[in-house]
């Protein structure tokens, strides 16, 4: 665990420094450049929650709540209605 630790505490401080190493200027540029994906990105997830939500199509059902036990003894059933088997219940 402390190893990996290490790992990434070293890779952390590396990226740091090629950040540092980099223009003023390009850092700024990425800067923006990361904000404006992440504003597009919001803004299409936000497109798609108003459209999902926006369907006349989106109705709840609600039923009553069944068992494991109980859909596996429906699924027996319908079989044993179709081979016609004398199976005592």
């Amino acid at each position: 665990m402390k190893k990996s630790r290490d790992k990434i505490e070293r890779w952390i401080l590396s990226a740091d420094q090629k950040w540092k190493a980099l223009p003023e200027k390009r850092q700024r540029l990425f800067t923006k450049l990361f904000l404006a994906g992440y504003c597009i990105l919001t803004i299409l997830v936000l497109i798609s929650i108003f459209i999902t939500t926006a369907n006349d199509n989106n109705t709840m059902s609600i039923s009553h709540i069944t068992t494991i036990s109980h859909h596996t003894a429906m699924k027996r059933q319908s079989h044993d209605n179709r081979t016609g088997s004398t199976i005592k219940k």
